[in-house]
């Protein structure tokens, strides 16, 4: 990989919205959390990333507010370090060496100098690290004292109570509570079963904030409240129980009114601390709730849940804003590109398609396509959606959905989907049900955008190939059924002008007409059945590639019918980028996957890249840019027309990202941090916010990207009136000419509408701010308008006496 590119998981795709890290709120207005190797702070009135903190080399475990600092956090890692961040302006301040993975990590005011960590021994041990006094940027810890032996690794197994007097962990079936003044720590057991056989094991834990109560979650879903625990034969406890599964997260309000409790059930419940019967609920929040936490003034809540989904949510339990990242999950389908708004397109929640915007880094919506209600219980089959296809112009999409239930044939149906322009998204067209009689192993459409007919083919395990065609309706049937020699097909591909069916029947790649579906060809190649193939674009269209479970890249001429050339590699995708001859090869070796981008004509890669990513690649995409990059550098070049991102074993979307683009990305959240640190006025509530809204509504209307739309210019004259102090402001006459002559503005073509509706706007503002400064602006530009007139009038009058002196004939008066 060459020095200004990077292969990471980009800020601007797929965030990962760490699910099992604290979330913490600074005055309302920012939001951070984990996310990978970085920490993202969240803006909670635009929903904005507007910083990366980047400088993990592992994943992040924790993020914690410094206690005499608020606007610093601690992030701590797998990597073995804690970090210290000016969150506000993205900059690091300090690196503490640990030497140890830490798992999560906590903080209290009254123990100033000293975080608390989780750090890996014979099982997991809490420990309290003192901070060094050097003002060195990196400094190693050295001073480690053991607080718990045998504590949960999971931030929500510990919590600290009282105002930081105690601190109690959960694990298992105990619960140890430890004292500061005293130096002494009690430890209490539950059996695994309760009387009704309820599982008793602990799972999350928090601390009353003022009393000595401690709440904790059970794996039976009931919440059992702690008192009397400073003695070890004295405790008492209360049960809760609603959670009809595992508590996820419990978190108590700061003033200790309202105890939040979370679950799979997808809904939050307020319990009233010193009313228990008395309980609020807000339900259907989308993925299981799996972390919640609460402002530092109780204003706001926050859930974090399994679909990488974090909801923002007013005390008075109101849904106010929602951060999606992109949906993780069984991605079945492959990744793919919607033709109409270039928006990434894979699984989402369950029965679902997402439409994922890459460059705005946000969820578009979500295509509901099995349209039935998704039930959250161990073991039942549900429609699940594991195949979809484009066709060139995105008009038509057409989706898999299949269903195995016990003892029973497999159920499935293919959807076909048009594009609505009213509704502005798919309506279900045609519903096919059982289109063969085993599941199907591959989709696509023809896609030569010229062609008269659109045509989708299907391949399936019953040995079988269907070409469905679009007829008057509009409407779907199946228009031929291909087979060879009862071999089963596992892919196909269309050529680019859409002439040639490729379809590969086990270790056979066949050759097809579309006009008249007559077999052309059979290609000959190694032992070994076909799992991919991609036919060649532009100068490259002669060639047809594919691989084998045999670990064999094989390229075929399809002018000889023959194999041109093979090489031995372990392939485990294969894809073609669809504006140029250039291809992508996914290879798997040694537990990890390198990267290879070629041309089919040349045996030389263009580009390769050892180990990006552990594991293994199966699911990638081109996707096209909305303008052209102009790199120099040949390793780069490949970059200038698509980006390349791919989805690792981990469900992490990553892409390559040269430097220019990843510091306009910077320098777009430095204009975010910009918008949103401008005070609360009227004047920003009135444009502040929601202009910037309807301008980006506007350029995805139109097709623009914010490095091509045109900013307005800024008047002068206007910024003289609002940023300077009225009392070295010059005479108000010498304002108003400087004013007028600002917005008198020569305009031509459409934009004149758009120029009189900003002089309208401006005046209105200035009427608004500066009443008497407006009258004084008309009494001038009457008086001005007055004298034009009487000018233009004397002038007038003149030219018309002139004339008619010199048409008129003398007279001789008698």
């Amino acid at each position: 990989l060459v020095q200004y590119e990077n292969c990471r998981p980009p800020g601007s795709s797929g965030r990962h919205l760490q699910s099992r890290v604290f979330l913490f709120l600074c005055c309302c207005r920012f939001l951070l959390c984990a996310s990978g190797q970085c920490v993202k702070v969240f803006s909670t009135s635009t929903e904005e990333c507007i910083h990366d903190l980047q400088g993990h080399t592992d994943l992040v475990t924790g993020v914690l507010l410094r206690p005499s600092n608020h606007l610093q956090v601690y992030s701590c890692s797998l990597d073995g370090t804690v970090r210290l961040w000016d969150f506000t302006d993205g900059i690091l301040i300090k690196t503490l060496v640990i030497g140890h993975p830490l798992y999560s990590i906590y903080a209290s005011a009254q123990h100033e100098g000293v975080i608390f960590a989780v750090i890996p021994t014979e099982l997991f041990q809490l420990v309290a690290v003192q901070l060094p006094q050097s003002g060195d940027q990196l400094a190693e810890v050295r001073e480690l004292s053991a607080v718990l032996d045998s504590v949960g690794s999971s931030p929500a197994a510990t919590a600290f109570g009282r105002q930081g007097e105690f601190i109690a962990s959960a694990r298992g079936l105990h619960l140890e509570v430890f004292f500061f003044r005293k130096q002494k720590s009690y430890r209490f057991s539950l059996k695994e079963d309760n009387k009704t056989g309820g599982k008793n094991t602990f799972t999350c834990i928090s601390c009353h904030p003022k009393d000595d109560c401690i709440a904790t979650g059970h794996e039976d879903g009931k919440i059992r409240l702690w008192r009397n625990f400073n003695h070890k034969k004295e405790y008492t406890y209360t049960t809760l129980h609603w959670h009809h599964d595992a508590v996820s997260s419990l978190c108590f309000t700061p003033e200790g009114t309202n105890l939040l409790s979370g679950g799979v059930e997808s809904v939050l419940v307020q319990w009233r601390y010193n009313q228990p019967s008395q309980r609020d609920f807000l339900p259907r929040l989308g993925g299981a709730i799996t972390h919640i936490t609460v402002s530092p003034d109780g204003a706001l809540f926050f859930t974090s849940h399994s679909d990488n989904k974090i909801t923002i949510i007013q005390s008075c339990v109101k849904v106010s804003a929602v951060i999606q990242g992109l949906v993780k999950g069984d991605v079945r389908t492959e990744l793919m590109v919607d033709p109409r708004s270039k928006a990434l397109v894979l699984n989402g929640k369950p029965g679902h398609l997402q439409f994922y915007s890459l460059w705005r880094d946000k969820l578009l919506y979500n295509l509901d396509i099995v349209q039935q209600e998704f039930i959250h219980e161990a073991g039942l089959q549900q429609f699940e959606v594991v195949k979809a296809a484009f066709d060139a112009s995105g008009t038509w999409l057409a989706t898999v959905e299949e269903r195995q239930l016990k003892d029973a044939e497999l159920e499935l149906n293919l959807k076909l989907w048009i594009f609505d322009n009213g509704t502005q998204s798919f309506v279900l067209n045609t519903t096919i049900s059982a289109p063969h009689e085993a599941q199907i192993t591959a989709l696509c459409f023809q896609q030569a955008a010229d062609s008269q007919t659109t045509v989708l083919v299907s391949t399936s395990r019953d040995g079988h190939f269907k070409a469905w065609q679009l007829a008057e309706g509009p409407s779907w049937s199946c228009d031929f059924v291909g087979a060879y020699h009862g071999l089963v097909p596992y892919c196909c591909a269309f050529s680019a002008d859409g002439s040639l069916l490729a379809v590969g029947f086990q270790e056979v790649v066949t050759v097809w007409s579309p006009a008249s579906w007559e077999l052309l060809a059979t290609l000959s190649q190694p032992p070994g059945t076909v799992r991919d193939l991609c036919f060649g674009r532009l100068s490259c269209s002669k060639y047809l590639l594919g691989t084998t479970a045999g670990n064999l890249l094989c390229c075929w001429n399809l002018l000889t019918c023959s194999l041109e050339w093979s090489t031995s590699m372990e392939i485990s995708l294969l894809l073609a980028d669809p504006l140029s001859e250039n291809m992508a090869a996914f290879c798997f070796q040694s537990g990890c996957t390198d990267l290879f981008v070629f041309k089919p004509s040349e045996p030389r890669p263009l580009f390769s890249h050892k180990a990006v990513c552990s594991g293994k690649v199966t699911r990638a995409v081109f996707a096209p840019r909305e303008e052209m990059l102009e790199s120099c550098e040949e390793s780069s070049q490949w970059l200038n027309r698509s980006q390349l991102y791919f989805l690792s074993q981990q469900t992490d979307l990553m892409t390559f990202i040269t430097k220019a683009e990843e510091d306009r990305m910077t320098d777009r959240r430095k204009q975010l941090v910009i918008d949103d640190s401008v005070a609360m006025t009227p004047f920003y509530l009135l444009l502040g916010k929601h202009l910037p809204q309807h301008q980006d509504r506007r350029d995805a209307a139109s097709g623009l990207t914010p490095e091509s739309t045109p900013l307005p210019q800024s008047s002068a004259a206007i910024k003289e009136l609002l940023h300077t102090p009225a009392h070295v402001l010059p005479s108000t006459s010498f304002l108003c000419s400087m004013f007028v002559q600002s917005l008198l503005v020569s305009v031509t073509g459409s934009r004149k509408t758009e120029k009189c509706l900003k002089l309208v706007f401006s005046f209105a503002v200035v009427s608004l701010l500066f009443p008497p400064l407006c009258l004084v602006l008309c009494i001038t530009h009457d008086i001005e308008k007055g004298k034009k007139k009487k000018k233009q009038c004397d002038q007038d009058s003149e030219s018309v006496w002139q004339g008619a002196l010199k048409t008129s004939e003398p007279r001789i008066c008698g």
